[in-house]
């Protein structure tokens, strides 16, 4: 081996071991510095953790101090909201509590009032029968010379005290006008003042203004001649076609009527007794409809309700498993051969009537075929046989002659609007206009339209000292507020406040939520039957709705009752052994154009009611009347 390559082969001996001794220390090198970073990183991790760690420490406080404090907000706000509400619940819990309190007040201060009403109500109506107690003892102790006496002083005063009030009232209706005349004097000498010449501009602008308005003025006078022709011809056709509608029900009545009077089978007799009922409301509500004085239609319309009544009576004693009496079935008949004379007429009517003669109706020409057709039916003689449901003796007017009116003088229509004013104060008017007269009964009456806020009223005034004779205010009742005995109350007061004393209530009849009342003048615990008075109350409202006086006005006069000839005993003893006697007493009651001075016994027979009048003198039967009710049953007094 040469020294060249042993050199070289020491030299790669001595090269790979100094490799190896740098290899070596290489790596403790880098041992040694990786151990001296890995410290140094661990170092750097420990505090970068350290910090981190603080600034978490510091992060999550902050958090947590934010979201206490956001916590506490919210309690807060809770809180708060709690407090409204609570507030707010205290604040409606008051209100509610006046409110409450509010209404109790009201409530007690009206019912203090209602109270004070009717203690002022009874106070006056005390002091009403106390005067009537002393005025009755003076008409006992006072002489016949004393009584013309003090009625001449009555008179006087009644006359001074209008002429009076006359002079008065024309008094300041001078003044009023004298000051109206000078107001416009003043006004007219401020124009003249204020007034030049016109030019010729103004003259032909009044020109055209004049022509302007008398064309206008012209047209709207052909317009309406030709509106009101068309309105003419249209109330003439509703009408004219109301009056086919009653010959067709006329016709159904004719029919039904006729069945009724052989029917014996229950179903069959409920059915016809019903559709009579029926067919008699539409009639009388056609009957309203037709364009004539209620005096042309007036016994038509009478006939037809008591009809419509009859028949709902008959219909409940039907249903009720009854027969019908012979008393009924007279009845049936009657109202049969009445209806057949009314078809006839009206038949005759509807085949001959017009527009033309319709229209001359409406206009109350009585020469018309239309008014003197019915004028024909209300003179033919339409009665019911002697079964009521109306009251006894409502019917009665007999007399010609107005006695309870004579030596009073006549009055003017201008003071029958004051006194009709004054009659009907309660009833909040509007206005009062008289709207002419009226001939009926030997009387002349002035008609008068009473204005409401609720409607219209009339009213019907005597020329001979202005009392009333009839009232109606077509009030709708629908609901019942008042018992018959309130209604009779309020009945009473109204006819006190119309000049009627001494007036008792002998009938009463309920008609849904209406209260037919019968009142009759008494004296000394003796009705007197002639002087009626009609009152009708609206059982919803309270307030009287009608009232009808004519047989009072044409019977009354002040008298002394008789003394009976025989007992109470004595007078039953005359009547049937099996009529069951209810209640008795005094009364007069007119019969054959006369006044009889009766006991009146009402009591029942075989399930009937009925009222026996027997002479106080000489024990004779005079009248017999029984009831039939009306639809909505019947009550007595």
């Amino acid at each position: 081996m040469s020294k060249k390559e042993l050199s070289s082969g020491t030299q790669k001996a001595e090269n790979l071991t100094r490799k190896n001794t740098t290899k070596k220390t290489t790596a403790k090198k880098n041992v040694t510095k990786s151990a001296s970073s890995t410290g140094a990183k661990k170092t750097t991790r420990s505090n970068v953790s350290k910090t981190n760690n603080t600034n978490n420490n510091v992060k999550t406080s902050g958090k947590s101090k934010a979201k206490s404090d956001k916590k506490i907000a919210k309690q807060k706000a809770i809180s708060a909201k709690k407090a409204a509400r609570e507030q707010k619940k205290i604040q409606a819990m008051k209100i509610r509590a006046e409110k409450k309190q509010r209404r109790l007040e009201k409530k007690l201060e009206a019912k203090q009032k209602r109270l004070d009403r009717i203690e002022a109500s009874k106070q006056a109506r005390a002091e009403r029968k106390e005067k009537r107690r002393e005025r009755r003892d003076m008409l006992k102790h006072e002489s016949k010379e004393a009584r013309i006496e003090r009625k001449q002083e009555e008179r006087r005063a009644r006359v001074e005290a209008h002429v009076a009030k006359r002079e008065a009232a024309l008094a300041e209706k001078r003044a009023k006008r004298e000051h109206r005349l000078k107001v416009r004097a003043e006004r007219r000498a401020a124009k003249n003042d204020k007034r030049h010449a016109p030019g010729f501009g103004g003259w032909l602008a009044a020109v055209i203004s004049l022509g302007v308005t008398t064309l206008a003025l012209g047209t709207m006078l052909t317009f309406g001649w030709l509106n009101m022709n068309g309105m003419e011809a249209q109330m003439s056709t509703m009408h004219t076609e109301s009056v086919y509608e009653l010959n067709s029900i006329v016709d159904n009545l004719d029919t039904n009527l006729a069945k009724a009077r052989i029917s014996n089978s229950q179903n069959e007799q409920v059915k016809l007794l019903s559709q009579i009922a029926i067919e008699s409301e539409m009639a009388e509500v056609i009957l309203e409809r037709l364009p004539f004085e209620t005096q042309l239609t007036e016994n038509l319309t009478s006939f037809v309700n008591k009809m419509g009544d009859s028949a709902q009576s008959m219909l409940y004693s039907v249903a009720r498993g009854e027969t019908l009496t012979d008393s009924q079935i007279a009845t049936i008949e009657h109202m049969y051969r009445t209806n057949l004379e009314l078809k006839k007429m009206i038949n005759e009517l509807c085949a001959n009537c017009t527009e033309k003669d319709m229209i001359s109706a409406m206009k109350g020409n009585t020469d018309s075929f239309v008014y003197s057709s019915f004028d024909n039916i209300q003179n033919t003689t339409i009665e019911t046989p002697k079964e009521i449901h109306d009251g006894p003796f409502a019917e009665n007017i007999d007399k010609v002659t107005a006695k309870n009116l004579e030596g009073l003088g006549e009055i003017t229509a201008s003071r029958a609007e004051e006194l009709a004013r004054e009659y009907f104060n309660d009833y909040k008017l509007n206005d009062v206009r008289c709207t002419g007269e009226t001939s009926a009964e030997q009387l002349t009456l002035y008609n008068i339209v009473l204005t409401t806020d609720d409607g219209e009223m009339t009213a019907q005034l005597s020329k001979l000292g202005g009392k009333v004779v009839e009232f109606n205010s077509y009030k709708d009742c629908n609901d019942k507020n008042f018992s018959v005995e309130r209604c009779i109350d309020i009945a009473e007061d109204f006819l006190e406040e119309l000049g009627f004393d001494d007036m008792k209530a002998v009938w009463t009849s309920e008609n849904g939520s209406t209260c037919n009342l019968n009142f009759a003048y008494e004296d000394d615990d003796v009705i007197f039957y002639s002087d009626i008075i009609k009152v009708k109350v609206c059982e919803e409202r309270g307030i009287v709705t009608g009232m009808e006086g004519l047989s009072y006005v044409l019977n009354h006069i002040e008298r002394e009752a008789p003394s009976p000839t025989i007992s109470t005993s004595e007078a039953q003893e005359k009547l049937n052994q099996n009529f069951e006697v209810e209640t008795s007493r005094l009364c007069v009651i007119p019969s054959n154009g006369e006044e009889v001075f009766c006991y009146e016994f009402m009591g029942t027979y075989d399930g009937s009611t009925y009222y026996i009048y027997v002479d106080a003198k000489t024990g004779e039967e005079v009248e017999v009347f029984t009831v039939i009710g009306t639809a909505q049953g019947k009550a007595l007094m």
